[in-house]
């Protein structure tokens, strides 16, 4: 595709990210030019400089790395994906604190708010939509199939609810990084029973979610006006514990589930997404689309070699565009 804007995409994320690590590629082989970094990397091998005020009304200055200099005005799109935290170690924690604070609304205030740049997705819209009871009140209202769902610390609500609905799965609401022996762990959704539920419960938040009785999951991922949908056909309660038991399919997407899907978008104000689904009979009926959930830094790359789905060109035409 041809495009009229001429400065970089950038993109930001941590040095392991093989999803990026496509896009950059594609975005390379078309003559883009890209601005990699971490926002982590910051102050230690990133600087920015950025102005505003008097005559100036719009943020002018410029984002380094040790390779690349991008200037703030001139970035087309930014490719938000899965940065790591700052990190000021040479500090006491007080410090540390303090000065991560300062980067965070600093440099990050920074970030969100390039002029006309097309985000994808804005970290604020990011965070908006990773708040899962936000989900699924948005999912509810664009008209999505909802399992019936409990949010709760009470031990008792949700022992009733267990017994009300029979088969119930407990889901995490969030899931920062939990590692063992240095390796990042997936944890998993589980089935859960009234008698299982104790008084642990009232420590924090919990999701319990009706299991829904399923043929398939589906992931559809969502990049800009283009909507790529994968059958994920496997016997696990949750698909994401042993991918090596998947085949993978690429199918339709009803036209009621699509025009929802694009709703729940525009609610958040989001340019991607990766929306999962329990499949529960026919993939053309809508009735047999349940919404689980959408990601709004959701991983594909995985699905494109098995379906020959071009997500990694989608998202590349979408960044090279910059925006409208």
């Amino acid at each position: 595709m041809t495009s009229t804007c001429t400065g970089p995409v950038a993109v930001v994320t941590n040095l392991q990210d093989p999803t990026a690590d496509l896009v950059i590629a594609e975005l390379y082989d078309r003559g883009v030019p890209v601005v990699r970094f971490d926002a982590g990397d910051f102050p230690a091998t990133l600087s920015c400089s950025a102005r505003i005020g008097g005559s100036t009304r719009e943020w002018e200055g410029s984002l380094r790395t040790p390779t690349r200099l991008a200037g703030l005005g001139s970035v087309r799109s930014l490719y938000y994906r899965r940065p790591s935290a700052f990190a000021f170690p040479h500090f006491d924690p007080q410090d540390a604190r303090v000065a991560a604070a300062q980067a965070r609304y600093g440099l990050g205030g920074v970030l969100v708010s390039l002029p006309g740049c097309l985000y994808v997705n804005h970290p604020n819209r990011i965070g908006d939509a990773e708040y899962k009871p936000a989900g699924l009140a948005a999912a509810a209202a664009c008209g999505f199939h909802v399992p019936p769902t409990l949010l709760t610390n009470d031990p008792d609500e949700a022992r009733r609810f267990i017994k009300a609905h029979g088969q119930v799965i407990h889901k995490p609401i969030s899931m920062p990084t939990y590692l063992i022996d240095g390796v990042a762990q997936t944890v998993p959704v589980t089935k859960v029973s009234a008698e299982e539920i104790g008084d642990s419960v009232a420590g924090t938040m919990h999701l319990f979610q009706q299991r829904i009785d399923k043929v398939s999951d589906v992931r559809v991922t969502v990049i800009g006006e283009q909507v790529f949908a994968v059958r994920i056909d496997c016997d696990l309660l949750d698909w994401r514990v042993d991918y090596s038991t998947h085949t993978y399919t690429a199918i339709a997407v009803p036209e009621r589930v699509e025009r929802a899907v694009f709703a729940y978008l525009a609610h958040f104000r989001l340019v991607f997404g990766a929306f999962d689904f329990a499949l529960t009979g026919p993939e053309h009926a809508d009735d047999s689309w349940v919404w689980i959930e959408c990601n709004p830094s959701g991983q594909w790359a995985w699905m494109e070699p098995p379906t020959g789905l071009p997500m990694t060109a989608a998202l590349a035409d979408l960044l090279q565009r910059g925006a409208p």
